[in-house]
């Protein structure tokens, strides 16, 4: 902010040799003399007497050097004031993050955690965007995600979305299957792979999710009487609707057992759990970064607890 070669006057003043001016200032001693050339040109006298023991402060030199130190100190004072102010400036903000939502993909477990999160003191605060799950719906919103969009909260181990985004796990899904009301198998309270031969299964296309490969691969090697119905990339209402009107079965989540009226979910004896978590940005803001660690934070706490 000040004239470096003030600051490098001070220090020759101070040590009384170039030499060791320099080795202090971890510069050459050619610049340090160079820029008490300079200075001493500039205010059109000398500052210092040269000296084969060192240098000395001439009259004119112990003025400036009392006056310089007291513009050094300025200097740094108002560097210091001006910073605690801006920090200031910067708690007060409130930072807006932007949450995408849709009927498949609620954000409401994200805004149930943020409730325990924030004790109203908290710089942030959430706003909804909603989103339909159509592959053009769910393609626009992950087009958007980091600029118009901060996150959203949905099944996560899409094999594209770890290598693009940055996945905050929130808690694994019971694997389910959804049953159209007027099929046989919906009175049951639990199936099995048994109750499942001679049924299409909708199940999500092969290459994009982890955990469906894994039960497609199952149901190919150990159960080949269950016949597989690919669906697309992203499921949506529409695959729901082709459930109940094809009166087959589908692979769902716990977490979807209100989505569509005609279809009961159902348990499967099986281990199969989703992941469910918070997706968002690698290039996340330093806002969003600091309230994705609040939530981890109390995830945290949670498991702790």
């Amino acid at each position: 902010m000040y004239n470096q070669q003030i600051a490098t006057f001070l220090k020759v003043a101070d040590c009384g040799s170039f030499s060791k001016a320099a080795d202090s200032l971890f510069i050459s001693t050619v610049s340090v003399m160079k820029q008490m050339n300079t200075l001493e040109h500039h205010v059109g006298f000398l500052l210092l007497k040269r000296t084969n023991r060192g240098v000395l402060l001439t009259e004119a030199g112990k003025s400036f050097y009392c006056d310089a130190k007291k513009i050094i100190q300025l200097s740094d004072d108002a560097i210091q004031n001006a910073s605690l102010i801006a920090t200031e400036e910067e708690n007060a903000k409130e930072y807006t993050i932007r949450v995408a939502t849709s009927i498949l993909r609620p954000c409401k477990p994200l805004v149930d955690l943020w409730a325990k999160v924030d004790d109203g003191t908290l710089p942030f605060k959430i706003s909804i965007i909603p989103f339909d799950d159509s592959p053009a719906g769910m393609n626009d919103m992950l087009a958007s995600l980091g600029n118009t969009i901060d996150c959203f909260v949905s099944p996560c181990d899409s094999i594209s979305w770890q290598q693009k985004y940055q996945i905050l796990q929130l808690r694994q899904n019971n694997c389910c299957i959804a049953v159209p009301r007027n099929h046989i198998l919906s009175k049951k309270k639990m199936l099995t792979w048994e109750d499942l031969d001679h049924e299409t299964l909708l199940l999500l296309q092969h290459g994009e999710s982890l955990l469906m490969n894994q039960i497609r691969e199952d149901i190919e090697k150990n159960h080949p009487l269950i016949h597989i119905l690919d669906t697309p990339n992203f499921y949506d209402t529409t695959v729901f609707n082709e459930c109940e009107k094809r009166g087959c079965l589908m692979e769902s989540l716990d977490i979807w057992d209100q989505i569509h009226p005609s279809l009961i979910t159902l348990p499967m004896d099986w281990n199969y759990k989703m992941t469910y978590g918070i997706i968002y940005s690698k290039n996340a803001t330093t806002a969003l970064t600091s309230f994705i660690n609040l939530v981890k934070k109390e995830l945290l706490n949670t498991t702790i607890s």
